[in-house]
């Protein structure tokens, strides 16, 4: 009996020892630190004591910095969040008669500036454009970044911005975690957008975890649940309920979904399952047969843009 107290005394040691570095690594997935001069690198861009150092010590991450600005006219916007955060974003404006107002909303690690050429497009077709830095990104305040959950308020601030400024259609479009913060904002607020375009969101947080885990070649389970319960835990939301494909039953507008087959981030399988619980009858999904986790547009220009065009002009 001694030797089983003292077994189950060691176990719950490791367990508490386990939780901790794992609770470790979710702070900083999650929170991002000043230095301009630092360049965040993805997982498959590591070298393997860099992927074996942030297994041990996590992954050191700082503020992404803007480095591209429009080449167009633009007026710098500032939004306030309910914490008094401010938000920066840019309008551009229409160069004739506006056929809409495009939202573009980067990912996770990027910036507003990072979607210039997106916005150059719609800006190209006729249609305002309004890029936003999330919290934690850019030039926006903060470093702690929620991955898609508390940035859903970000999103209303931009739509609500648009709204006011123009009468036109408002389309949002989102690139990873800036189309699963739509998602949940849609739901969340019950916003009305006209038409919506997401690429490559993923289903769950969970899902988004594991994949980083896959990436530096750590088990995605039980790891990614345990890092998920954590960073939800310590910014204040229950992270393993954070599900943007249950909230794609809220989208009854036209919607475009687009995914990379080579997608590492992203599984086909939660393509599909965002695709088939999307509430819209009126729905697309494009599938990119030669991109990854990137921006499609860049990659295979000619088929983004036929499908967009194509979605655009629909009723």
């Amino acid at each position: 009996m001694r030797y089983l107290k003292r077994a189950l005394r060691i176990i719950l040691v490791l367990l508490m020892l386990f939780n901790i570095i794992l609770a470790f690594h979710a702070w900083k997935f999650t929170h991002f630190y000043d230095d301009a001069g630092h360049r965040n690198k993805r997982p498959e861009q590591m070298s393997t004591w860099e992927k074996t150092r942030t297994i041990l010590f996590g992954v050191d991450l700082s503020k992404p910095v803007l480095s591209a600005f429009p080449e167009v006219a633009y007026e710098t916007v500032r939004l306030k969040t309910a914490n008094g955060l401010k938000l920066e974003g840019w309008w551009i404006p229409a160069a004739q008669t506006a056929k809409g107002t495009v939202v573009l909303l980067h990912g996770y690690g990027s910036n507003k500036g990072a979607k210039l050429p997106e916005a150059l497009y719609f800006h190209q077709q006729g249609y305002n454009t309004f890029l936003l830095d999330f919290r934690a990104h850019g030039n926006s305040d903060g470093h702690t970044c929620s991955v898609g959950y508390k940035e859903a308020e970000d999103v209303k601030l931009a739509y609500d911005y648009v709204r006011q400024r123009a009468t036109a259609p408002v389309i949002l479009w989102g690139m990873s975690m800036g189309a699963a913060a739509i998602l949940k904002a849609v739901s969340q607020y019950q916003l009305q957008p006209n038409k919506v375009i997401l690429e490559a969101p993923f289903a769950t947080l969970t899902d988004a975890v594991k994949s980083r885990m896959w990436a530096v070649h750590m088990p995605g389970t039980p790891f990614a649940q345990i890092i998920t319960f954590w960073g939800g835990i310590e910014q204040g939301f229950w992270a393993p309920g954070f599900r943007p494909a249950d909230d794609a039953r809220h989208l009854h507008m036209p919607v475009l979904l687009c995914w990379g087959r080579t997608d590492i981030r992203v599984m086909e399988h939660e393509t599909n399952s965002i695709f088939r619980q999307l509430g819209s009858t009126n729905k697309k999904l494009v599938v990119f047969e030669h991109s990854g986790h990137q921006s499609f547009y860049r990659n295979e220009t000619e088929k983004w843009t036929a499908a967009v065009n194509a979605f655009l002009h629909q009723p």
